[in-house]
């Protein structure tokens, strides 16, 4: 059983950035592949990036790739999302989750197996 808790949302101005990070339980961490998703108001959960085990390999949506960066530290059971030049389609209910790494990186929530409860990014034009 793996535990997530996401924290550092809030609400930033177009232009500015946030850093999320999603906190682990457990010591199994470093078996994961971590992924971030988001939610907005009446749209469906949409991948936004990803990161392996290793944190060697990362892949990211389009719409937040050259912007978003994610990168873990195993050492410390943590997962980043490092959120520049934010836009106002970035608001959103932001999620991480855990895949156990037993194939590739991937894009499709269903894959993966732990949630953390979400934290509210709102980014004001």
């Amino acid at each position: 059983q793996v535990q997530l808790v996401e924290s550092g949302g809030g609400l930033v101005q177009a232009g500015g950035s946030l850093r999320l990070s999603c906190a682990a339980s457990g010591r199994t961490f470093g078996l994961y592949h971590m992924g971030w998703f988001r939610q907005a108001p009446g749209k469906e959960r949409e991948f936004v990036a990803v990161i392996s085990w290793s944190g060697g390999n990362t892949y990211y949506a389009d719409s937040v790739k050259g912007r978003f960066t994610i990168s873990r530290d195993n050492a410390k059971s943590t997962a980043y999302l490092q959120m520049n030049s934010l836009k106002p389609e970035d608001t959103a209910v932001y999620y991480c989750a855990a895949d156990r790494a037993l194939g590739g990186v991937s894009n499709l929530a269903n894959l993966y197996d732990y949630w953390g409860q979400g934290v509210q990014v709102t980014v004001s034009s």
